[in-house]
This record gives structure tokens, C-alpha cells and sequence, in this order.
């Protein structure tokens, strides 16, 4: 197994792509440290413990210096290192015009989606670099890459996502540690059904449908595909891998305006 004899702390692990990551982690051999505000999260790593994987659960808000730093002791003093760590937690905000946005629900979305990965860096790093190994995947989005209108807060801590992203992997890639950001494009969560339901409630009553047309493969990406992309930039056969962005967007980014071919 490839994460045998390794640990991998997930945040936004409470459900998913945190939660089928820390699935795919722990059935491919990792000690894994489940990490979320929700409560979910003990009953997702007692389901794991079930099958007979190692897998533990802590409550914490990302966005609090102390809850990250509780998460990272946690998962030192327990297994003795961080091999792996998904910088996953992440929030979508409102949909509606800039201008229309609220103060609080902005702050809100920093909070989380950039101080929230700012924390998990500078908390889970120096563990790595007294290791001399490790590797770090945050999640950013498509989002990261282009705008999308009526969601202009998110869009942009998934913009600074990106540039924490760079500055961490150029910092510390002599001393064995390696950063990349994960860029899913619409993925089939609860996020993405919950925009959905947002700009239905504002009159449209075929936003799945238009999202998926934008889309060249012509629907959304699984946990499982997305998984798959963060398991392999934490593997071995990624060891020169750092610095990179990696979509997994079906095509949206490459082709915008999705398929002329229907």
C-alpha cells in the first residue's frame, strides 16, 4: 500500500472530498487524523476504525491558531510525524453580485478558505522540516484560475490559496518538503449542490445544467477522481513535484465555454 507506515492529517475531513480523501488515505495504509468543526467527523473515523484502519478523530475551527495547533500536536504526539496533509477546509460563501455581498459573510470565507490554510502551513511545516520529508496539497478550485460571477469572495481566497500555495513550496523544497494546490472544477459535494440551490433560488431552474455545459466532459468530477489527484501528488512517484497547480475540472479551464460538440 502506498501510505503504508505514514500519517496524513485531512482538514474539511467531516465530508466530501476531506472526508473520501481520508477514505482513500487510510485504505491505502495511512494513520489518519480527521479534522473538523462538525461532529460528523467521529462518527466518519469510527466508521474507518471499523474496517480495521487507523483513524482518529478532532474537532477544530481552522480559522483559530489554538484548534490548528491542537490538530497538529494531536497527530505528533499520537504517531510521532505528519507525512501528509491535506490543507482541505473550505467554505463557498453566497452567491450574489459583489456589491451585494455581506461584510460578515466575506470575513467569514477568509477566515476559513485563507487563514485557514495560512494556519495549517505555518503549524504543520516545521513538523515536516524537522522530518526532512513531507508532502502538502491545499485545496484551491478552478476558481484559483478564473473569476466566476457571483462569487467574488470565494474566488479570491481561492486566488490567495494559489499564492500561499507557491511562496511555501519555494521556501521549502531544499529541506524535503514539497506544496502543491489542488484545483477541483465543479465536483458533486454538497457545495456544489448547495450553489446550485442558491441561484435556483434567485429564478433559474436549470443551474446543473448549465454548469454541466460548461464543462467539455460534460458533468461533474467525483470525490473519487479528486482523491485520486491529492493521493498521488502525496506519493513517492511525486517527489519532484512542487510549486504546481493541478486541475481536476473535466476540461472547464482548458475550454471555458465547455463543448461545441453535443
Amino acid at each position: 500500500m502506498r501510505f503504508s507506515g505514514k500519517v496524513a492529517v485531512i482538514t474539511g475531513a467531516a465530508n466530501g472530498l476531506g472526508l473520501d480523501a481520508a477514505q482513500g488515505f487510510a485504505r491505502e495504509g495511512a494513520k489518519v487524523l480527521l479534522v473538523d468543526r462538525d461532529a460528523d467527523g467521529e462518527a466518519q473515523a469510527a466508521a474507518l476504525r471499523a474496517e480495521g484502519l487507523e483513524a482518529q478523530f478532532i474537532a477544530a475551527d481552522v480559522s483559530r491558531d489554538a484548534d490548528v495547533r491542537g490538530y497538529v500536536d494531536a497527530a505528533v504526539q499520537r504517531w510521532g510525524r505528519i507525512d501528509c496533509f491535506f490543507n482541505n477546509a473550505g467554505i463557498e460563501g453566497h452567491v450574489r453580485p459583489l456589491h451585494e455581498q455581506d461584510e460578515a459573510m466575506f470575513d467569514a470565507v477568509m477566515a476559513v478558505n485563507v487563514k485557514g490554510v495560512f494556519l495549517g502551513l505555518k503549524h504543520v511545516i516545521p513538523v515536516m522540516l524537522r522530518q526532512a520529508v513531507g508532502s502538502i496539497v491545499n485545496t484551491a478550485s478552478t476558481a484559483a484560475l478564473v473569476g466566476s460571477a457571483g462569487l467574488a469572495p470565494y474566488v479570491a481566497s481561492k486566488h490567495a490559496v494559489l499564492g500561499l500555495t507557491k511562496s511555501a513550496a519555494g521556501e521549502v523544497a531544499r529541506q524535503g518538503v514539497r506544496v502543491n494546490a489542488l484545483c477541483p472544477g465543479p465536483t458533486d459535494t454538497r457545495m456544489i449542490h448547495s450553489l446550485e440551490d442558491q441561484a435556483m433560488a434567485s429564478g433559474r431552474n436549470d443551474v446543473a445544467e448549465r454548469y454541466m455545459a460548461a464543462i467539455p466532459l460534460g458533468r461533474y468530477a467525483t470525490p473519487a477522481e479528486v482523491t485520486a489527484m491529492v493521493l498521488f501528488l502525496c506519493s513517492d512517484v511525486a517527489s519532484a513535484i512542487t510549486g504546481g497547480q493541478f486541475q481536476v475540472d473535466g476540461g472547464r479551464t482548458a475550454c471555458p465555454g465547455g463543448s461545441a460538440l453535443r
